[in-house]
């Protein structure tokens, strides 16, 4: 492919977070609007913290939310020969030089310096290479680096607010800084569009893709175009918190989002569509993402709206569709994936396909997510109603009404037609004989048959379940009632 190159570089310390997902989402439509080519690369060199398991969910989730990489995965721990000759073409050059300075010995000489950090003690000392030196960057004393930011405009750091910061540790590791611009230099990156959380690192990138180009024997690569998106926040518009914000992407998907509404949500944390619709298609998205117009103000991660939005997409589904796409939450042995975090309350013999496909169009207008289809129709298929204590003392055990329109549904239904519409009639009469309102009237019918307050709609659900399980259910709420 020809045009841009992008990649998302994440590590494998974690669950795939959202703000990954953001980013991975916007370098996607970048590359997919302008003809370009979307990598992944897997940044795995931290080997006490990286996991399989992690590294597979990265995977999994771009994946799961449609954002195919054109090149990848690749793993950074892989192309280790090529940082280390980096580093050898920097030390050979006079960019790098050796320090053996202990962290102590660099605190007891600058405690009282006005400068923090290191003193720059070994940049002439021409210290001899060993197993206990590191290689540290020789910042230029004067000047600044000019970070060309797309979202931000151009950012300048001073040359004199950084130390001479180390490249390569004493056991050989190549750091981050040098790792990265490495990768990126091999892999002809033309765009790096990542986390505002990312931009103090870039002008130790820069000095060292720019001292690159001047080493002999290194290709001259030009540098690429930076964008720094903006960092997530939460509804205290602080930064989001692994332990205490919900950032797990895996969990979306366990709970039963689905991947376009996802997708179109993260596309609206930093950049807006044009117009006034907020639910736009992928297509679209592509056709109308800039990195121009990516906003540079925090972006506040709201699970209600990315949660209402999911219920906008849930029901803009054919009944077809949305039967399919609950299948592993109300079938898992039928998906190949399954959530990872809950089990079906009832058996494979217990569920009846064909009627859930009858049920489905009574609860896809009432979830928000997936997952909260099981909890809606259990009762359609658990051999004994689920009751929510709660529900059943204030409509049943504790309410005398409630129980004297159990014993007359109980008459009626035997004899009634068994439709939605002559259900809905009947227990209207009868709470009208009690002096009971419908919405009261059908409160204690209702956790007698489904065993809570809440659910799909009350008579077309009966008449799926038919006359005699309705019955059945009647008279064994009064006998746990006592009544």
């Amino acid at each position: 492919m020809s045009g841009p190159r992008v990649r998302i570089a994440p590590s494998p310390t974690g669950s795939m977070h959202v703000g990954t997902a953001r980013t991975a989402l916007f370098n996607w439509l970048f590359a997919h609007g302008t003809g370009g080519t979307f990598i992944l690369r897997i940044e795995d060199t931290d080997a006490e913290r990286n996991r399989d398991e992690w590294r597979d969910g990265i995977i999994a989730g771009l994946q799961w939310l449609g954002l195919d990489f054109d090149e990848g995965p690749f793993f950074q721990s892989e192309l280790l020969p090529d940082h280390v000759e980096a580093a050898e073409a920097l030390y050979a050059n006079g960019y790098l030089y050796a320090c053996d300075c202990t962290r102590e010995e660099i605190d007891e000489r600058t405690k009282g310096n006005e400068k923090p950090g290191y003193d720059g003690y070994c940049r002439d000392r021409n210290v001899a290479r060993t197993d206990a030196t590191a290689l540290r960057f020789r910042v230029p004393d004067e000047g600044v680096t000019v970070v060309h930011d797309v979202v931000r405009g151009d950012v300048t750091f001073p040359h004199d607010s950084y130390e001479d910061f180390i490249v390569v540790r004493s056991n050989g590791v190549v750091l981050y800084p040098l790792a990265n611009a490495v990768d990126d230099r091999c892999m002809t990156i033309t765009h790096i569009i990542r986390g505002e959380d990312l931009l103090p690192t870039t002008p130790k990138q820069v000095m060292m893709w720019e001292a690159l180009n001047h080493c002999e024997g290194v290709a001259f690569v030009s540098h690429p175009q930076y964008a720094h998106l903006p960092m997530l926040v939460n509804e205290q518009r602080k930064k989001l918190s692994k332990r205490k914000d919900p950032v797990s992407v895996e969990s979306y998907h366990d709970q039963g989002y689905l991947p376009e509404a996802f997708v179109n949500y993260l596309a609206l944390l930093g950049w807006s569509p044009r117009g006034d619709e907020e639910i736009v298609p992928r297509v679209t998205l592509i056709e109308q993402f800039r990195l121009e117009d990516v906003s540079h103000s925090p972006a506040f991660f709201d699970v209600k709206k990315l949660t209402h939005m999911n219920g906008e997409y849930i029901r803009a589904l054919s009944l077809e569709d949305f039967v399919v796409a609950a299948t592993p939450w109300v079938a898992p042995w039928s998906s190949e994936w399954r959530p990872s975090d809950r089990e079906v309350p009832w058996t494979q013999q217990q569920f009846d396909p064909a009627l859930f496909h009858e049920v489905a169009h009574l609860v896809q207008e009432r979830v928000a997510t997936l997952g909260e289809i099981p909890a809606m129709v259990s009762f359609f298929f658990l051999d004994d109603v689920p009751y929510d204590d709660a529900a059943f003392a204030k409509t049943i055990a504790n309410d005398a009404a409630g129980q004297q329109l159990l014993r007359l549904a109980i008459d009626a239904f035997a004899t009634v037609a068994w439709n939605a519409e002559a259900l809905h009639e009947s227990t209207l009469q009868l709470g009208e004989s009690l002096g009971l309102a419908l919405r009261k009237s059908q409160a204690p019918i209702r956790c007698a048959v489904t065993g809570t307050s809440v659910g799909p709609p009350l008579f077309e659900s009966m008449q799926l379940l038919g006359r005699e399980a309705v019955l059945e259910r009647l008279r064994g709420a009064l006998v746990r009632a006592g009544a």
